[in-house]
């Protein structure tokens, strides 16, 4: 038995460094936080909501690659360059998630990868 095994998709942008997009492992899929590039590895220059959208498109061809879906995320933490935006990715994010929500963690970080605008992590179970 593996410890853990890896999922790649072309449906979500490449790594931009050396880890991986979705790992399982224990009964979870970690999945690497995900910037607004597309699959092509070109940056949504969309304002935050585009770029909000494009981020949680790549977090669902993940999961999809690893044979989930968001209703089982259990745990997401948001990263935004600008916490002035959390109103406004708060409610992208409310579209792509129901009830019950998983836990989150939402936090201003000082620069993200390429200069995006947000990332956003997740834990899902299988």
């Amino acid at each position: 038995m593996k410890m853990k095994e890896v999922y790649v998709t072309d449906k979500a942008p490449r790594p931009v460094g050396p880890y991986s997009q979705v790992i399982k492992a224990g009964g979870f899929l970690f999945l690497a936080g995900q910037i607004p590039l597309t699959s092509e590895n070109v940056m949504n220059e969309g304002d935050v909501v585009q770029q909000a959208h494009q981020v949680m498109r790549n977090l669902q061809a993940v999961l999809e690659k690893a044979g989930s879906t968001l209703n089982h995320v259990v745990k997401t933490t948001i990263f935004l360059a600008d916490l002035n935006d959390f109103e406004i990715v708060n409610k992208v994010y409310a579209e792509y998630f129901q009830e019950p929500y998983p836990a989150r963690s939402t936090i201003q970080a000082a620069r993200l990868p390429k200069g995006a605008r947000l990332e956003i992590d997740a834990i899902a179970i299988l």
